[in-house]
């Protein structure tokens, strides 16, 4: 085949038979993180129980459909055509509870917010992708190691049992009015609960080593599979929810009313779109560098864009600000399948999970522990591409480099080894603050700029495609 008819690996349409389980394991990686919010913003609201089941039918749904225009690509203006995975934003979360706890907005209020927010983010997309000059290999490293590292916390609270279970509560047998006393809690991080875990990591890794062909590239949801087995036969995997699920429910827009329009509360919002677009550009550049694609500054455009039409659809049908999922980028090295059908397989199984409710009751059923294990191989790739990158820096000539990736990654630790260091900073600066990632991006791009300057546009795009012909021959 000539190198003008090659398909790009981004491009390779895979058999059917291979497309279902490669999908279903990027579903499996990112299900825990899609139901998340609509879990903790449901509850702040006291809505019913049922109300909040159709709160993650609705986002299942979304997820499905906008990863789908995402990865798919829908007219040269929306999707960015790389194996995306679309979920609710967890940068949105406290905002949303603020607004949840304000009797002015409640649950319309948020949609209004999400909706104005999604049309902001749309609308500045072309700047935001005009942005690539400011991204050469020494910030791109340091961003995407600094993806990888802080998704490493979501593989250890995987691990323990999730982000809901805290190491310590208070104590069951203290007398009614005594004193609250908290002890150690007996579910977190349970031993049995590790070994499992772990058992899930040894399977993947002896996968990865002996498997050839497609059982080498599901190495990932075998290890979990595997995972759930063992969690079923001790007893640590329930599939009660799984029975009482319905076959069958329909997701329409506005079921919750007509969406209210607050100024602030749409500016909020958009503050928070900026934030998770800045994070999504570099959620594209790690995937560039994996797959060998050359981005251009169009294509980010399309991708950012989504991150708003995506935002909009969200707000539409009861749900909330989407972006692209980096849980998911891991899965992309550790496989090396790098067809972005992968993930339109995946995205028309969790719209099919979002009217089917029994579908999605059988993967929520999966143990967090279970996950641990894959998240601590999944992440530490992404921590490797970076520092892959890293690696083809010069240094020599310009050792100015050194105090760009050393001080981006530093500021990049802050929230995760000190959460409560900007403490006394205003509350409006939250979603900017308490984001390594962010923190990390805007640190290594005035870094360079004040090192190194800025290349132009089409000195860019040579340097992203010499990137990406790097990528494609290793």
């Amino acid at each position: 085949m000539s190198a003008t008819t090659a398909v790009l690996p981004v491009d390779e349409r895979l058999p059917l038979g291979r497309l279902v389980p490669l999908g279903l394991q990027h579903v499996l990686v990112m299900y825990a993180g899609a139901v998340a919010v609509p879990l903790i913003v449901g509850r702040a609201l006291k809505l019913a129980p049922e109300q909040v089941a159709l709160l993650i039918s609705a986002d299942l749904f979304c997820c499905g459909l906008v990863t789908l225009i995402q990865s798919l690509g829908v007219t040269k203006w929306f999707g960015i055509r790389m194996p995306v995975m679309m979920g609710v934003t967890f940068a949105s979360v406290g905002p949303m509870l603020a607004m949840a706890a304000d009797p002015a907005l409640g649950i319309t209020g948020i949609f209004g917010a999400v909706i104005g927010a999604g049309i902001v983010a749309i609308l500045i997309a072309p700047f935001m992708g005009r942005l690539l000059p400011l991204f050469p290999p020494v910030v791109t490293g340091s961003i995407i190691a600094v993806i990888g590292i802080s998704l490493m916390r979501v593989a250890i609270q995987w691990a323990v049992g999730g982000a809901a279970v805290q190491p310590m509560i208070a104590d069951p047998a203290a007398a009614a009015g005594a004193p609250v006393h908290m002890i150690a809690n007996p579910a977190y991080a349970a031993l049995d609960n590790l070994g499992i875990a772990l058992l899930v990591l040894v399977a993947i890794l002896l996968i990865a080593k002996f498997a050839k062909g497609f059982l080498a590239n599901i190495a990932v949801l075998v290890g979990i599979i595997f995972g759930c087995v063992v969690a079923a036969l001790l007893g640590k995997m329930s599939f009660a929810k799984v029975g009482t699920a319905k076959l069958f429910s329909l997701v329409t827009p506005l079921q919750f009313g007509v969406p209210t329009f607050d100024f602030f509360a749409i500016l909020t919002m958009t503050l928070v779109m900026i934030v998770v677009m800045i994070e999504s550009l570099g959620m594209f550049l790690a995937l560039a560098e994996m797959t060998g694609k050359r981005l251009t500054q169009a294509d980010l455009s399309a991708g950012l864009r989504t991150d708003g039409v995506g935002t909009v659809i969200g707000g539409l049908f009861n749900t909330f600000p989407y972006t692209s999922f980096s849980q998911n980028v891991g899965l992309v090295g550790v496989t090396g399948v790098r067809s972005r059908f992968v993930c339109v397989a995946g995205g028309v199984l969790l719209m099919v999970m979002g009217l089917i409710p029994a579908l999605g009751a059988l993967v929520e059923a999966v143990p967090q522990f279970v996950l641990g294990g894959a998240g601590i191989v999944m992440f530490g790739m992404v921590a490797a591409t970076g520092i892959r990158i890293l690696a083809d820096v010069d240094y020599r000539s310009t050792r100015h480099n050194l105090f760009i990736v050393a001080i981006s990654i530093g500021f990049g630790m802050i929230p995760l080894v000190a959460p409560e260091f900007f403490l006394h900073a205003p509350k409006a600066l939250a979603p900017l603050l308490h984001s390594g990632i962010l923190l990390t991006a805007i640190v290594s791009v005035a870094l360079n700029l004040y090192f190194n300057g800025m290349k132009s546009a089409a000195d860019a795009q040579r340097e992203a495609a010499a990137g990406a012909a790097h990528a494609e021959a290793g």
